[in-house]
């Protein structure tokens, strides 16, 4: 405990609180990241388009690989709706080159291992399981219009069917 009585953590979920509060309607918030390649890309790089921002908590395990394989076997349908597909997790360029291969995926993935863009949307949050406490990724949808607000936020994805929440 720090003189002012917070505790060293007190920063970081600060940030989170702070984060959380992204709504419909407001401007998502722009970011810098490498996806799978090592390429760097900008969230603005896609204005003018439909954007689907996925965030996932890790490659090639049976929930996201669900989510993945729906909207890769969906990957058509969403294009000729006008969307680009962007995944996110906290996992490696490498570890993203990898799930890509094996799932054949269409789309990128974004590495963010220092958590820079899960903190901006509010998605690296303190999770539990079986009494024990930890942070990890929140499953969360950002669906993005061509002017970069936010169109739907998806707390509640549906692994299996989550195309069917996007396109309605």
């Amino acid at each position: 405990m720090s003189a002012n009585g917070k505790g060293p953590f007190h920063k970081c979920f600060t940030l989170i609180i702070e984060t959380m509060s992204l709504e419909v309607g407001q401007m998502a918030p722009d970011f810098e990241a490498k996806i799978e390649s090592g390429e760097t890309i900008k969230l603005s790089d896609f204005k003018g388009k439909k954007v689907i921002l996925y965030f996932y908590p890790k490659d090639n395990t049976p929930g996201c690989t669900a989510q993945a394989c729906n909207l890769r076997d969906n990957y058509e349908a969403l294009q000729k709706a006008g969307y680009v597909v962007l995944g996110i997790s906290s996992d490696s360029e490498k570890s993203h080159q990898k799930f890509i291969e094996k799932q054949s995926l269409p789309f990128s993935l974004i590495a963010d291992e220092d958590k820079t863009v899960h903190e901006l949307y509010g998605t690296w949050v303190e999770k539990s399981m079986y009494g024990r406490k930890y942070m990890g990724t929140a499953r969360t949808t950002f669906v993005i219009d061509e002017e970069g607000k936010i169109e739907e936020i998806i707390e509640k994805v549906k692994t299996k069917d989550h195309t069917a929440q996007i396109i309605k």
